[in-house]
């Protein structure tokens, strides 16, 4: 799918056919991709990286354009079963123009960073920059979802949410790869500004990135490690509320054996006191099934069972 953008007043807007020096390809086909390849002379090899969610960041120049690849968290859904992944975009800058290579209908250039458009290279800081807020905002999701889990796990005895703990850790080893990853672009665009076209502002704004995806890593590595370190103290608690339940199970179970035996015994086919001389004997052995109950029980409490 093709969309094409043009800068107005600062702003990303729709455009026509002769008037979008933005071009936004999702998920192309073939038919988009050789045009890619053909006709706008993007390396294919780069062009399937962009594509690709295992690729890593990088930055490259080719002779009529710059090829940039960054990660982006990927747009997350109830299928995931709390898995948060990451997936790659490609841009690729020109004189004139700048195309965007995107997987999946991800939420690029929205929200008040794409306001104030000053330039072509600009926007491509603003993609990068936006993704780096795209991960700030998982982050914040996936600390209110650990959060949640960790209060089921309290009274849990089952393992199901202990293993959606295990997700969440391996999606913030996948965002921590993807952070880094962009650092890495981040830094060769700044030792590469004057090839790019950046003005003294653009530098400016970088410095600001450079700083915002480092508090950005921080954060993950953060989070990361809190999952990871409390992970064993958590299945302890899964196997002790376990444990509780059986011990509480095997309780109950002793306080019904003890009165059954009482009466078991009485109910023998051979001679047993109180068998034809007292009336009461009924109630006597009912009553010493009872206080064979209240001394399991006042043992339970001195004992702290």
């Amino acid at each position: 799918m093709l969309r094409r953008l043009r800068i107005s007043e600062g702003r990303l807007v729709d455009g026509d056919e002769n008037d979008s020096p933005v071009l936004i390809y999702v998920a192309p086909d073939e038919a988009e991709r050789r045009r890619l390849v053909d006709e706008m002379r993007i390396d294919e090899h780069t062009l399937n990286s962009a594509l690709d969610p295992d690729e890593l960041s990088r930055l490259e120049f080719e002779p009529d354009h710059v090829a940039v690849i960054f990660k982006r968290p990927k747009n997350y859904s109830a299928k995931d079963e709390f898995l948060f992944r990451v997936t790659s975009t490609g841009v690729f800058l020109f004189k004139d123009r700048l195309i965007i290579v995107q997987p999946d209908d991800g939420s690029l250039y929205e929200g008040k960073i794409f306001s104030r458009i000053c330039s072509l290279p600009n926007l491509l800081l603003r993609l990068i920059y936006r993704s780096i807020f795209h991960f700030l905002e998982h982050l914040k999701a996936i600390n209110m979802v650990s959060t949640d889990l960790e209060h089921r796990i309290n009274t849990a005895m089952e393992n199901r949410y202990l293993l959606n703990l295990f997700t969440l850790e391996k999606s913030l080893v996948y965002y921590l790869n993807g952070i880094n990853s962009n650092a890495k672009v981040i830094d060769r665009l700044q030792h590469n500004a004057a090839k790019i076209g950046l003005t003294p502002e653009d530098l400016e704004f970088l410095d600001d990135i450079s700083i915002e995806n480092q508090q950005c890593y921080r954060q993950a590595e953060i989070y990361s490690n809190i999952l990871a370190s409390m992970m064993d103290a958590r299945a302890s608690i899964v196997s002790n509320n376990l444990n509780i339940v059986v011990k509480t199970l095997t309780i109950i179970t002793i306080l019904i054996m003890v009165p059954t035996f009482v009466v078991s015994a009485f109910s023998m086919n051979v001679r047993m006191p109180f068998e034809t001389s007292h009336p009461a004997a009924f109630w006597l052995i009912m009553s010493l099934a009872f206080l064979s109950v209240t001394a399991v029980i006042a043992t339970w409490r001195y004992k702290k069972w």
